[in-house]
């Protein structure tokens, strides 16, 4: 699970992508995305939200896919790490394996074979698939994009998905000129071996290729500034780059080559917007689909050009507390912040907060409440009957401070720390849309109706950069935070929970947390049963020790013009087949 800025670098991965704190649903998740290829074929064991059309569908047209934060124009899936770069790639790139509406892996332009030992996966490529120039896909470009991403001068910040691959730590250490575990035994057929076997290896390696023989020439170092990525990308999928206006847009058009099928439309324009302007652009035809922000989701419900297709996240929101730092000198979390240190504290301040009310105030009731780190969407999400939900309970928060000897001593309303010493917490989010302060007003309105003296840190809200460079740098004023994380396709909680995990920003340390993780991803967990019973155990550990508060999961609504038909939505993108998409006459 990665960050989709990464500070910013990336995702959570992706991200995020999608892996996204957030100003609305709409904005970037603080979390890196993976890269949000689906394939509605696939086989789904969810609802798909997809709009409805009794019309056959048509070839022409163009349409506008609007996004309210610019580009950065990094267009390599291996080299971006913000959130709009990853949405204009989701039209013209093109994995080897993409992942279903039931979030489960399957083949797209690879099949592959597995070991009875799950070590080894024998990938054979789909052959005459070309590149947006005409080059033939080739093995030799997946494993170029490996070799690229496992270079100690990458830039690319998604070394955790090839770091399992035998040999993959020898060269990024420049210990060895190749990774011994990627093998190609013909031009369309490359073997991986991976150094231990887990339930999760295929959604979690780099799939996508980078074309070789384009990037010839090319630094490592200098990749993310070169022409070849800046100004003419190219890439595998249904519409290719035709031009590129830094910043404001990008004009895409029709593949005719593309390996699925001629898509149906002439092109995509790929448009920054004012996110306070989407639903008058909407409106008068200026954008075609997008993520809507959620403030203006009730204004979006009035226009009849409109279809507003509702999905869940795969995502949540939370507020954490600063339990301790990051030692960079060993790699780990250590827990030595007293602060929060008493569970019942913490316990308390998740009872404190209405998350609905603050769903339905803020967000436009777009979105369920939440008591653990795992989205409704995911298979591993455990049933609320088994867990503490903290429903909304003042008194019951008030009752744990007191038998935590956190006692309004002097009389002035505010509690004092069970030493008797005065308790001024400090509080920080992100700052970006005008819900953004009365949110955070109303959250602090909560803790002080039992007691606690919370403050904004600085007296105002970050900026999202200023935001995560302070919690990442464990600054000292830092103490409570709140964001969203961004997840991947598959529930495993490293990346973010684990002792020696750096996004692991409470510095929540538990031997019984990592021990879980781990046989999470153990030989036993091949069997789903066990995995998802570990999981449940893992969330039910977290769910008593409070590390952080969980708010909510975002229920995300794509806005689109009744004219585009064939858009489907998953939990993780509103871009899947988009060689499917067509306009009405």
């Amino acid at each position: 699970m990665k960050r989709a800025t990464v500070f910013i670098l990336a995702i959570m991965l992706i991200m995020a992508l999608a892996l996204a704190g957030c100003k609305d649903n709409a904005q970037p998740s603080a979390v890196e995305p993976s890269i949000a290829t689906s394939n509605s074929a696939a086989a789904s064991s969810t609802p798909l939200a997809t709009a409805k059309s009794a019309d056959e569908p048509t070839f022409g047209g163009t349409v506008t896919y609007a996004y309210d934060q610019p580009f950065q124009g990094i267009l390599e899936p291996a080299l971006f790490s913000e959130n709009a770069d990853n949405l204009i790639l989701n039209f013209i790139s093109e994995p080897m394996f993409t992942t279903g509406d039931d979030l489960k892996t399957y083949p797209d332009l690879a099949t592959w074979t597995e070991s009875a030992d799950h070590l080894t996966f024998t990938f054979k490529i789909k052959e005459g698939v070309k590149w947006h120039n005409g080059d033939e896909l080739t093995a030799e470009d997946w494993k170029f994009a490996l070799e690229i991403i496992s270079s100690p001068d990458t830039t690319s910040p998604r070394y955790d998905s090839v770091k399992m691959i035998v040999g993959a730590d020898a060269y990024h250490d420049k210990t060895a000129t190749s990774i011994s575990g990627i093998q190609i035994t013909d031009p369309h057929t490359m073997v991986i071996t991976v150094n231990a076997a887990a339930p999760n290896v295929l959604s979690s390696l780099w799939g996508y290729p980078m074309p070789k023989k384009y990037y010839a020439g090319i630094a490592i170092d200098k990749f993310a500034d070169s022409d070849q990525v800046r100004k003419n990308p190219i890439g595998l999928g249904p519409f290719k780059v035709k031009k590129i206006q830094s910043g404001e847009y990008v004009e895409m058009v029709r593949n005719d080559d593309y390996w699925k099928g001629k898509p149906y439309l002439d092109g995509v324009i790929f448009k920054t917007i004012d996110g306070s302007l989407a639903t008058s652009l909407l409106e008068n035809g200026e954008a075609d689909i997008m993520t809507l922000p959620t403030s203006q989701y009730s204004d979006a419900q009035k226009l009849d050009n409109l279809d507003l297709i509702k999905q869940e996240s795969l995502s949540y929101k939370y507020i954490g507390f600063k339990l301790g730092k990051w030692d960079a000198d060993k790699s780990l979390n250590i827990m030595n912040l007293p602060k929060f240190a008493d569970k019942k504290l913490r316990q308390a301040m998740s009872y404190a907060i209405d998350r609905q009310k603050l769903i339905d105030a803020f967000y436009t009731g777009l979105g369920t409440p939440l008591a653990v780190p795992m989205p409704l969407v995911s298979w591993a999400k455990i049933p609320d009957d088994q867990i503490n939900t903290y429903s909304y309970n003042p008194n019951k928060a008030k009752e744990l401070l007191d038998e935590a000897g956190y006692k309004d001593t002097d009389g002035d309303g505010k509690r004092e720390d069970p030493a008797g010493k005065k308790l001024v917490m400090s509080f920080d989010a992100i700052g970006g849309s005008e819900t953004d302060d009365p949110n955070a007003q109303a959250i602090l309105q909560f803790w002080g109706d039992i007691g606690l003296d919370v403050k904004l840190n600085g007296g105002a809200l970050k900026e999202l950069n200023a935001y995560y460079e302070a919690v990442e740098a464990d600054d000292p004023s830092v103490e409570l935070f709140s964001a969203t994380w961004g997840l991947g396709s598959d529930p495993d909680p490293t990346g973010l929970w684990k002792s020696d995990d750096q996004w692991n920003y409470s510095r929540w340390v538990n031997a019984d947390s990592d021990r879980l993780i781990a046989e999470g991803t153990s030989v036993k967990a091949f069997d789903e049963t066990y995995r998802k019973q570990v999981y449940y155990d893992w969330q039910k550990l977290v769910n008593d020790e409070v590390p952080m508060i969980f708010l909510y999961s975002p229920i995300d609504v794509t806005a689109k013009n009744k004219r585009l038909q064939g858009v489907h939505v998953n939990s993780f993108t509103n871009q899947v087949d988009v060689n499917q998409w067509w306009v009405s006459k």
